[in-house]
């Protein structure tokens, strides 16, 4: 997305092209759904995916949650992933892990337990072990569970934390959530599982797209004027149930139980991300909270 100013008088000449074009998109009628985190009904539509536009996002104008109609379908077997070596330094797969234990060093103020929940390859886990955490891994698959924990000698349980039976009666110090929460439909419910696993006291990280983000915004505006169509696969179907912004994650916290504590934005160029972790406009981002200790 421009800056304002700029995208202001850029605005007025593309909506005034695509008028004389014939290009703009007909009116969608507002969501026949509520709001999954506030329970608002009515929401306005936001945005569509799909050759057609058959895949329809609402934005709730209260909490500012970005809803998908469910009834589309979903993909969820596309975010598979391969194993790589947890321990290559080198290993390119592993420098978004990196990054994240870079946050963690900067703002959580002491080490302990650590559950990575959705350990993938283990790259979090074994920097954290190798920092001095107590750590142990969450995983749905068993074969990349085993390969894992073999690997790195840590704990690594199968299964899926929203059943509520993972590591019962523990809590620990810092949970780790990364670009999971967005594929689940019901985040509250997310959250308070992952709140059960956290100490009073305790952290939350959580790693997500940034529905605000500055290009996201930008190629919307595209689209919603006909100046721009995205092409999709014959196949295609969305994997994310619900898209995040700063406001809707705050309020996601606090109807958890948690206060959110830091937000930001992240790129894997440094340039880009030394501007987003102080502006919060680009495409990722980070979220770190502390359980309310009643």
């Amino acid at each position: 997305m421009l800056p304002g100013v700029m995208l202001k008088s850029r605005s007025k000449y593309v909506s005034f092209y695509a008028m004389k074009a014939g290009f703009m998109a007909p009116a969608v009628e507002a969501s026949n759904f509520p709001c999954r985190l506030c329970g608002t009904q009515a929401m306005p539509y936001h945005y569509s995916l799909g050759n057609q536009g058959q895949f329809k996002y609402y934005k709730c104008p209260d909490c500012k949650l970005v809803n998908y109609d469910l009834r589309g379908g979903l993909d969820q077997e596309q975010y598979n992933t391969i194993f790589v070596d947890p321990t290559d330094d080198n290993e390119k797969f592993n420098l978004d892990k990196d990054q994240s234990f870079d946050f963690i060093n900067r703002w959580v103020p002491h080490r302990g337990s650590f559950l990575d929940v959705g350990c993938g390859m283990g790259r979090l886990m074994y920097l954290a072990k190798r920092a001095g955490w107590q750590v142990k891994g969450l995983e749905m698959s068993a074969h990349m569970a085993v390969l894992v924990s073999e690997k790195l000698e840590i704990e690594v349980a199968v299964g899926d934390f929203l059943q509520g039976d993972a590591f019962p009666g523990e809590q620990f110090d810092l949970v780790v959530l990364r670009h999971v929460i967005e594929h689940m439909p019901d985040s509250l419910e997310a959250i308070r599982q992952l709140g059960r696993l956290t100490r009073p006291g305790g952290y939350l990280l959580l790693e997500m797209p940034n529905i605000e983000a500055w290009d996201k915004r930008f190629k919307r505006f595209l689209v919603r004027h006909g100046v721009h169509q995205r092409k999709f696969s014959d196949n295609f179907l969305p994997g994310h149930c619900n898209e995040f912004c700063r406001e809707s994650m705050q309020r996601l916290m606090e109807e958890s139980g948690f206060q959110m504590l830091r937000w930001e934005t992240y790129s894997m160029k440094p340039i880009s991300n030394f501007i987003y972790k102080r502006l919060h406009v680009g495409n990722k981002a980070r979220m770190l909270a502390r359980k309310r200790i009643s």
